[in-house]
């Protein structure tokens, strides 16, 4: 009998350190760090992510938009935000920024990305996405390019948010 005492001891033992390892997957994946949505360069086909301290500026096909970050992403690698987005970008960039909701899911470092805009000029509501992007790959955007670092155009302070 003390032979299966001490197996079922070390299967609790196995099993708790399995749960505090799920616990703790968020802040240990690629894509997130403390929590939060990582700082740097996400890269998909036709799509494109940039994180910095203070905005994440999205690129898919050759619409665009920004979020305020840092961003906060749940215990499931959750988050939804609202941010702009310009829908006619590229080749001329026509605007206006757009009110749009940003809902993320993070799986390791791949980031499954989908933008809700309300086209306040045709008076509709858009889906963009989803997409994967991947943390550490540059984007491969086809004919639109792509900012290399948000910030490089002001836009709407109504939204209060700065970037391209």
């Amino acid at each position: 009998m003390p032979r299966l005492s001490h197996a079922y001891g070390t299967l609790s033992l196995i099993l708790g350190a399995a749960a505090v390892s799920a616990t703790c997957y968020l802040d240990d994946a690629v894509g997130t760090t403390g929590g939060k949505l990582s700082v740097g360069t996400w890269g998909g086909e036709n799509a494109g992510l940039i994180v910095n301290d203070t905005i994440a500026h999205v690129h898919v096909a050759c619409t665009l938009g920004n979020f305020p970050a840092p961003v906060t992403v749940d215990e499931n690698g959750r988050f939804n935000v609202t941010g702009s987005y310009v829908l006619r970008a590229y080749p001329v960039f026509v605007g206006p920024y757009h009110p749009a909701q940003f809902a993320g899911q993070i799986n390791r470092n791949r980031l499954t990305l989908t933008v809700t805009v309300s086209d306040t000029v045709e008076k509709k509501t858009v889906q963009i996405g989803p997409v994967t992007v991947t943390f550490g790959n540059e984007p491969r955007m086809g004919p639109c390019p792509i900012c290399k670092t948000p910030g490089d155009m002001t836009q709407s302070s109504s939204l209060g948010l700065t970037g391209r």
